[in-house]
């Protein structure tokens, strides 16, 4: 059963290895795929759900988004975002609230939302697409990243699903991959990719574009055979 406290306990945990394993760059196979399948968003109203410490956040309203609001589950990860953004003032407003059921957020408000590796996090995947849907634009767009649902891990990384279990089990579960030191503290909720597209589907977000990129530079050094196999998905809806 789903319990916001409880989801929110769980990233106030992490907030500080967020924070400080987490920083503001971008050159990574994954960022740049997702932000390749986003586009410009220069003048853009821009919704990052999700947000954590606000990385990818603080990156849309450096390429001109306006105005630029971050939304996480998680108070101690709003309140680093926060105090990120009053040292070095980007015009990002974060708020602290629950994507599956927030109504602070009005109907149609947004040309774009984003969301960097946060849907695995969501444990009411129907009710956040379903707030997804509603603040968007008919035409606007949803733009997001996970690590791709049919990853089986390989070496110290940790795949999609439970070891002890298979692709088809979906539940929430903790990593234990060396190489996976977030989801040791988190987990991550696994989905099949048919669970994903339809529940897109049912909110009436239509995908556009897809990309599985490649992991490169020091990961795919350091996880050879990890790299040969699909790692990320990128994903681009539009509203209709």
């Amino acid at each position: 059963m789903y319990h916001r406290d409880m989801a929110d306990a769980r990233y106030n945990a992490a907030a500080d290895f967020y924070a400080q394993g987490w920083l503001d760059t971008y050159d990574d196979a994954a960022s740049v795929a997702l932000l390749s399948v986003l586009g410009t968003v220069h003048g853009l109203r821009v919704l990052d759900v999700a947000c954590g410490h606000g990385r990818y956040t603080r990156e849309l309203a450096r390429r001109g988004a306006s105005p630029v609001l971050g939304l996480d589950i998680s108070s101690e990860q709003i309140a680093r975002a926060r105090d990120i953004e009053a040292a070095e003032s980007l015009g990002v407003t974060y708020v602290c609230s629950d994507l599956a059921s927030s109504g602070e957020i009005p109907d149609r408000s947004f040309d774009r939302v984003f969301c960097g590796f946060g849907l695995s996090d969501v444990d009411d995947l129907d009710g956040a697409l379903a707030t997804v849907s509603r603040v968007l634009t008919v035409g606007g767009r949803f733009v997001f990243c996970i690590l791709h649902p049919c990853f089986p891990g390989a070496e110290g990384v940790s795949g999609s699903w439970p070891p002890d279990g298979n692709y088809y089990d979906e539940r929430l579960w903790f990593a234990d991959g060396s190489a996976s030191t977030l989801r040791h503290q988190v987990g991550a909720n696994h989905r099949t990719l048919s669970t994903y597209v339809n529940s897109l589907i049912a909110h009436g977000l239509v995908i556009e574009r897809v990309s599985e990129p490649e992991p490169t530079g020091q990961w795919a050094l350091d996880w050879p055979k990890a790299a040969t196999l699909p790692v990320y998905l990128a994903v681009s809806c539009t509203k209709v």
